[in-house]
């Protein structure tokens, strides 16, 4: 199942992805902050993780490393995103491995998460 976590504290942002991804057969779980974000990924087990710069209360540099730094976690591949110009150095900050920059298009979108889910999948094969 391709599943999808959007965080991202703008809901109009989040409707749209979760609106693009739906019809992309895509399962899509969205979240205005990232309190607690091992957690929460732990609960979705997601395949992508969009992950907005400035969401409450941690912001998504600290949100990313704390997945990147979880063992069980790392693997899933995290899309930076936000309409910071220095959008490449803050995803390298966070460990991303993706960014996609705001305001995007829905090619954009889709293609971004399709390089990502790839990624995921590759690495899961590689494990198996």
């Amino acid at each position: 199942m391709k599943r999808v976590l959007v965080c991202d504290d703008d809901i109009t942002i989040s409707e749209i992805v979760a609106l693009v991804l739906t019809d992309a057969d895509w399962e899509v779980y969205t979240l205005p902050d990232c309190n607690n974000i091992i957690e929460k990924v732990a609960s979705i087990n997601p395949s992508v993780i969009f992950m907005d710069n400035k969401i409450p209360d941690e912001g998504g540099i600290v949100a990313t490393q704390q997945i990147k730094n979880d063992p069980d976690y790392k693997q899933i591949p995290v899309i930076y995103f936000t309409a910071n110009s220095d959008i490449d150095e803050l995803a390298k900050e966070a460990g991303a491995d993706f960014i996609l920059q705001k305001p995007f298009n829905i090619s954009q979108l889709e293609e971004t998460v399709s390089k990502a889910f790839r990624a995921y999948t590759k690495k899961h094969s590689d494990v198996e």
